[in-house]
């Protein structure tokens, strides 16, 4: 049983000390070497007086140093804190200011933009991974090969329930939140994942998404706990992602839909398909259409469809045997955990009644960090729990509307705070979407609600063509064929490019924001 992240590292070192751990570029270690290098980051921590439960920043594109950085972190008794490489100065220091970061690893091109906003934090040591020469700063500069001189780690002193990592969310309102992970948090989900994804030592794992994301981080956390090989890419274009499936063959592939969006529309040579086992989907709903593409290009992989959120960092899955029969379904809960469909006094939801999902289980994160405000809006006590156990069980209210069938089946309606209210009709953007995308005529669509003094909420249908420009009169005949006109959009706007969130995710908050305005 392993009580810190960092020992899976070591476990899978113990038992197949030369299989390939992580790759990038050109560049493999072992799981031999990487638990040395994991060892040495760790012992360097030490040195610097880093104290048990002390925060590390870690603001690096994905490479080696990156993973070794959080693993050595796990491995002193800190707390790790991925940045997404795509924030800017300002947003950096948010991060580091909200959570007290002592030491910062970092390279010495984002180190130069950092120089305005460093000397107002907290930050004593910068660790920097390539030449740091053109670097200034009031804090110690530490070259990476320096530092990971050696040593020993510090005797273990954390537990499984101790704070392991702080993974920064951007919410619907206000800066971005950090939740707060355990060790329990984190191991039991690259546990409960690695088992409905039959992942095992034979699998090559592609580390596509933000280690700053928990779907990202968990393509790290599963593979290592079953002594997989991770492929990390820092992808330009979806061409990239396929190039790299071809050079390392691999067999498992988990994105967000708009980078299956595109990654369906590559040519994919033989090479890079027919080592493929599964393709997974997680940070929102796919269209079927992409699904249906995604299934010719990988014929002989599974196609898992997932739901999660980073308070729990997985909540649902579908099985592949039942995307035929319910492709619109995120499926049920994944092991070790309870998905509930709850009404709003609290009570449980029956077959078909729409409710908020609520999660309970070892996945369930320790809160937001220095928030107690937004942390008990989200994490309340678990609905009609036996009042004969004198301790109060806190589960996460996710704030998603959902439905279950007869079956037990999941089905994602949309956000409390994202649900377009219409002529007196509550109004999936989900629905829109899904029909504008089967028509073939969009790459990207999001369908918001605009205040508007009439209706409530006006619907506007903003999407990007799948050519050089979109067929408004085809796309709006067949909306008008396929939705009720309650549903139809009010206005359609087209854009070269939808704005995303750093975790590549459609940014629905920017683009209100830009229509209210």
């Amino acid at each position: 049983m392993h009580a810190q992240l960092h020992q899976i590292v070591a476990a899978s070192a113990r038992r197949d000390p030369e299989s390939n751990a992580l790759t990038f570029a050109d560049r493999t270690l072992t799981y031999t070497q990487l638990w040395t290098d994991v060892v040495s980051f760790g012992a360097g921590l030490a040195e610097l007086g880093l104290q048990r439960g002390e925060r590390v920043a870690v603001y690096l594109e994905k490479r080696v140093e990156t993973v070794v950085a959080l693993f050595g972190t796990s491995a002193a008794g800190g707390v790790f804190v991925p940045i997404n490489p795509v924030l800017k100065a300002k947003q950096v220091q948010h991060i580091v200011d909200d959570c007290s970061v002592r030491v910062l690893v970092t390279s010495a091109s984002r180190l130069g933009t950092l120089k305005d906003v460093l000397a107002d934090t907290s930050i004593e040591h910068v660790i920097v991974v390539d030449d740091a020469e053109s670097a200034t700063t009031k804090a110690a500069v530490h070259l990476w090969e320096s530092f990971m001189r050696g040593g020993r780690l510090p005797a273990a002193c954390a537990i499984d329930i101790d704070v392991a990592a702080i993974l920064y969310t951007s919410g619907s309102t206000g800066r971005p939140k950090g939740v707060v992970l355990s060790h329990r948090n984190l191991l039991a989900g690259a546990a409960s994942v690695s088992e409905y994804l039959d992942n095992d030592a034979d699998d090559v794992i592609l580390a596509a998404l933000p280690l700053s994301f928990d779907a990202g981080l968990s393509q790290i956390t599963t593979a290592f706990t079953v002594g997989a090989h991770v492929v990390l890419v820092n992808y330009l274009l979806p061409a990239d992602v396929v190039r790299v499936c071809a050079k390392h063959r691999v067999t498992g592939l988990t994105c967000v839909p708009p980078l299956w969006i595109q990654l369906a529309d590559q040519d994919w040579p033989r090479a890079a398909t027919d080592a493929m086992r599964y393709f997974a989907n997680t940070g929102g709903r796919m269209p079927r259409t992409t699904l249906t593409r995604l299934r010719a290009i990988f014929p002989g992989a599974k196609p898992f469809l997932m739901y999660g959120l980073t308070e729990a960092f997985r909540s649902t899955y579908l099985d592949p045997g039942e995307v035929d029969r319910r492709p619109d379904s995120i499926g049920k809960a994944i092991p070790n955990a309870e998905i509930l469909v709850v009404r709003i006094d609290g009570t449980l939801c029956g077959p078909g009644e729409e409710g908020e999902l609520v999660h309970r289980g070892a996945l369930v994160a320790k809160g937001y960090w220095n928030d107690p405000g937004r942390t008990a809006e989200r994490f309340k006590p678990v609905p009609s729990q036996d009042q004969s156990v004198p301790t109060t069980e806190l589960a996460v209210w996710s704030g998603d509307i959902v439905r279950a069938d007869e079956d037990g089946f999941l089905y994602f309606v949309g956000r409390k705070d994202e649900m377009i209210k219409t002529s007196g009709y509550r109004v999936s953007p989900l629905e829109i979407e899904e029909v504008a995308y089967a028509t073939g005529l969009v790459r990207d669509a999001v369908a918001l609600g605009v205040d508007d003094p009439r209706l409530g909420q006006r619907i506007v249908l903003v999407v990007s063509p799948t050519g050089t420009e979109v067929d408004r009169e085809r796309l709006l005949g067949e909306l008008r064929r396929q939705l009720p006109l309650y549903m139809l959009p009010s206005e359609l706007r087209v854009r070269d490019e939808l704005p995303r969130s750093p975790n590549n995710k459609f940014d629905r908050n920017l683009l209100r924001e830009e229509l209210a305005a």
